[in-house]
């Protein structure tokens, strides 16, 4: 049978249609194929830097709490240091300089009356010991009596013809130094010791005086008192 011009035609615009079809077929399937590769290749690795990241994330806030312990410690260090180093100025057990005060005490050079008792002519450790509390209540902040600096353990008594502080002999003339406000320490001296001292000074000719220098004084660091039979209490 012999086709006509016409059924040839509509032949070949069907197998067109149909090749068009099949490429367009090809075209999705094979895109499909290639999303469906990226899609299991960026999935995966996404997933990996997401855990590198909180991996990093968790080691960073290690450091910043080993960082922060750190400086805890280093704080906590210095504190401890100022600590110790204030409760050993306290002590007594560090030199010290600032402005304050200095006394001279010294015994009478010559009797003027025979008759009179030789013990209103020398200075006594009661002399030092109300001068030294006087200071401390002006709010002296450390005090040295001939270079021994005074502390809660120290003693001054009398011993003859000498006078004897922290375990040393000392003799006049007695030089009292503190250091603190030069204005409070003056003021504390005005009591009525002092006034009596005045006294003594021109009846018996000892020495007291009294000066606020300009130059910075320097008040020794005591040595710590040997502890044979006192213990801390622990918890205490």
């Amino acid at each position: 049978m012999t086709l006509t011009k016409k059924g040839k035609f509509l032949i070949a615009m069907a197998s067109c249609i149909v090749g068009l079809l099949f490429v367009i077929l090809l075209k999705t399937t094979g895109a499909q194929g290639v999303q469906n590769t990226r899609t299991d290749t960026v999935v995966p690795s996404l997933i990996q830097v997401e855990q590198e990241n909180q991996q990093l994330a968790n080691e960073n806030e290690k450091l910043k709490q080993e960082l922060s312990q750190y400086n805890e410690g280093q704080n906590a260090t210095l504190l401890t240091h100022q600590q110790l180093q204030k409760a050993k100025t306290n002590a007594g057990l560090t030199e010290v300089k600032g402005l304050g005060v200095r006394i001279t005490l010294d015994d009478a050079k010559t009797f003027s009356n025979p008759s009179d008792d030789p013990n209103y002519y020398l200075i006594h450790e009661e002399y030092i010991r109300q001068i030294v509390n006087w200071l401390w209540n002006g709010g002296a902040e450390a005090i040295a009596v001939n270079g021994q600096r005074i502390t809660s353990t120290t003693e001054i008594f009398c011993s003859g013809s000498y006078i004897q502080i922290n375990g040393t002999r000392q003799m006049a003339p007695y030089i009292i130094e503190a250091v603190g406000s030069q204005h409070n320490l003056q003021s504390a001296l005005k009591f009525y010791f002092w006034d009596r001292l005045g006294e003594y000074q021109e009846q018996y000719g000892i020495t007291r005086n009294l000066e606020a220098p300009t130059e910075t004084l320097t008040i020794p660091a005591g040595q710590p008192k040997k502890i044979q039979f006192a213990e801390p209490v622990k918890g205490g």
